[in-house]
């Protein structure tokens, strides 16, 4: 049902019009467009008008050659978690608006091993940096902070990514 609701979607300009943004629809989302992140375990568990969370388990697929999680398989996570804000603050704001990561930056404390969960809190400064695009038609940016923790509760990374968010 869902895949048939998808594939009528997609007929329209906008992939997400009139679609409320669920973890199953994120992650089906995931899956067809980022097939490296789906195929690393990249997965998103809850997202909010103020925050989401994505998780990822270090498996075999994910690793990096000391046996913990690959860098770019928790930058795809963390990504996602901010990417996801992102697209709902989009589809809230209900304008044609674009968005694109201009740039990153990430700090790593700890060996990534076991279930690691990145969660970002910062969905409020980007419906701000939405509604300044909307009533200035300048872009706008906007940096949003994720921070992965192990099962331990344990911050092993943090990722920050600027988006730029535009009117089409």
């Amino acid at each position: 049902m869902i895949l048939i609701n998808l594939l009528t979607l997609k007929k329209s300009k906008n992939f997400f019009d009139k679609m409320k943004l669920t973890p199953k629809k994120i992650n089906l989302f995931t899956m067809m467009k980022l097939p490296s992140a789906w195929f690393c375990g990249v997965r998103l568990k809850s997202i909010s008008t103020e925050k989401a969370s994505v998780s990822v388990k270090h498996r075999w697929i994910n690793q990096n050659p000391f046996n913990s999680m690959y860098f770019a398989v928790q930058a795809m996570a963390a990504e996602l978690s901010t990417g996801a804000l992102v697209m709902q603050a989009i589809q809230e704001a209900d304008h044609k608006i674009s968005m694109l990561v201009a740039e990153n930056n990430a700090s790593f404390s700890k060996k990534a091993k076991g279930k690691i969960t990145f969660e970002c809190l910062d969905g409020h400064l980007i419906a701000e940096a939405i509604q300044e695009t909307i009533l200035t038609k300048e872009g706008q940016t906007c940096w949003m902070k994720s921070v992965g923790k192990n099962n331990e509760g344990v911050v092993v990374s943090e990722f920050n990514f600027m988006w730029t968010v535009k009117i089409k």
